[in-house]
């Protein structure tokens, strides 16, 4: 049978992702914040979207311009026209006299000139020949010059320079180090040291290697590193908490033999044996229960104060309130939703002096990607309104009676609800967040995998059953120690069919400790 080349039209159908397409599901899984940013960027880059609140600015070409230079002609009119009311200008003058008077008298007190008194003023302490006469500046005086004038701030009057900024703890260490250490060298290997701190002060370097690299002894190291471990705040540059512990106690003379063994068996308080602590330190309880008190009033992360990371707080994308008729309203949170406006007046503006073909093509472009993107956050909203509607509905007895009325749910039987997709429902509930009468919960918060019940009725949420396991081991009391094993026929016996070790990982997850080791707690404390 001979072969031969032919020519086949078939038809078919296929799914292809085209980039608007997946530039949507990417937004649909955004959080309010990255939302945020990435139409920030979409304004920059596109001349036809503005902001719905009008905060945007106006894109409509020639009214844009005359507004701003309306704007620049008020601001530059303003001074002169208060300066001609007479009352605004002489407030001025007075308020300008009584600054240079009180500083003249400054510096006769001090007995030196305004220059050494304000050595921030370049102009300060000389003598600039005027008209007839050499005048000596002010700075009090430049400085309302400055702020009343019409060119705005100046170099010379920058009032950023007086806002105090935050200190970090390379910064706070770095001054003090300036001053502990005289040698340029010894420096050098000090500034070392500080940059390679973590947030809690502690210093994580292998000082063999950091030697060798730097070309110094070992014991040249070790004396640099004990100087800086004598700076504020107490405990840094420590390699180790036992460590930190041991300096801050040091710098209150409190670092005595008994002390010491405490710190070396540090892990033996980690896991509460209190027996073996008292053996290893040679006192009786009271002595051990005084310690103990000591080791907590110290600071295990002293570097942790100069912080500099930002904490956001958590925007609930979702409100739900109690409504009228007793049931829940569901709305959307509009302060996290971004309100995009695509300008067709400007477009069409525009359009008609496109000059060539390339310019007619990017502005097609600009208008296709900023309706698409306004057509993009309202299905997202619409999506996430719908899905966190049918969560509310499934989850009715969590909002009125608590977590331990929570039921199990997945995401099959919310798309199946609402006739979407399971990773679209997956999309929408990542990085989302409702705000509910009991509290702000992520989206992913009520779905949990289903616990069978003892008598065959109805399923057990797992975060129910986290729940109540914390509850009854906060209700133990000392001599009656609730184990694993206990729990499990506790739990039994109220319904719910659990294995031990699903018991014992609830309780892990929650940092709950074991009954060993909660028994020597309780018994400690109540001791």
């Amino acid at each position: 049978m001979a072969l031969s080349p032919k020519l086949e039209i078939r038809q078919g159908q296929t799914l292809i992702m085209t980039p608007q397409l997946m530039q949507a599901i990417k937004l649909l899984q955004m959080s309010s914040l990255d939302l945020t940013s990435y139409v920030e960027a979409e304004m920059e880059r596109n001349p036809l979207l503005e902001r719905a609140d009008g905060e945007g600015g106006s894109n409509e070409g020639d009214g844009g311009g005359e507004s701003e230079g309306a704007g620049e002609r008020e601001a530059a009119e303003a001074p002169s026209s208060g300066n001609e009311g007479g009352s605004e200008g002489d407030g001025d003058v007075w308020l300008s006299s009584e600054l240079s008077d009180s500083s003249r008298d400054i510096a006769q007190r001090l007995d030196t000139d305004l220059g050494n008194i304000y050595p921030d003023d370049p102009g300060t302490g000389r003598a600039e020949t005027g008209a007839g006469e050499a005048q000596q500046r002010d700075p009090w005086q430049t400085g309302l010059t400055t702020r009343t004038g019409a060119g705005g701030a100046s170099e010379d009057y920058n009032l950023e320079a007086f806002v105090a900024s935050d200190v970090s703890l390379q910064q706070h260490l770095g001054d003090q180090m300036v001053l502990a250490v005289a040698d340029p060298v010894d420096r050098l290997v000090a500034q070392v040291l500080i940059d390679n701190l973590d947030d809690a002060g502690y210093l994580r370097l292998d000082l063999d290697d950091t030697a060798e690299r730097m070309g110094i002894e070992r014991a040249r190291l070790d004396s640099i590193l004990a100087v800086l471990q004598t700076l504020e705040p107490t405990g840094v540059f420590a390699r180790s908490l036992a460590e930190c512990l041991a300096l801050q106690l040091i710098e209150k003379n409190r670092f005595d033999p008994a002390m010491e063994k405490l710190i070396e068996n540090i892990d033996l308080l980690a896991r509460h044996d209190y027996p073996a602590l008292r053996q290893a330190c040679g006192v009786d309880d009271e002595d051990l229960k005084e310690m103990i008190a000591e080791l907590k009033a110290l600071d295990p992360k002293p570097g942790s104060s100069f912080g500099e990371t930002l904490i956001q707080p958590v925007v609930p994308d979702v409100i739900v309130r109690r409504a009228r008729d007793g049931g829940w309203s569901v709305e959307l949170n509009t302060d996290t939703l971004p309100k995009v406006l695509v300008n067709q007046t400007y477009y069409a503006h525009i359009s008609r002096q496109a000059r060539d073909e390339a310019e007619k093509t990017f502005l097609t472009e600009c208008l296709q990607t900023a309706n698409w993107l306004a057509k993009s956050l309202d299905q997202r909203a619409r999506t996430i309104l719908k899905v966190a509607s049918e969560i509310v509905r499934q989850q009715d007895a969590f909002l009125v009676h608590g977590v331990q009325h929570l039921r199990p749910l997945n995401l099959r039987t919310i798309a199946e609800a609402i006739s979407m997709h399971e990773s679209t429902v997956s999309r929408v509930t990542s990085n989302k967040y409702m705000a509910t009468p009991r509290g702000i919960f992520e989206l992913k918060y009520f779905f949990s995998a289903a616990i069978a019940s003892a008598g065959g009725g109805d399923a057990h949420s797992a975060e129910a059953v986290r729940h109540r396991i914390k509850v009854l081991i906060d209700a133990e009391s000392p001599d009656d120690i609730l184990s694993d094993d206990t729990l499990v026929k506790m739990l039994k016996d109220e319904g719910i069919d659990i294995a031990r070790r699903t018991v014992a990982k609830y309780r892990e997850s929650l940092r709950i400790a074991s009954s060993v080791q909660r028994r020597r707690e309780k018994r400690a404390s109540r001791g």
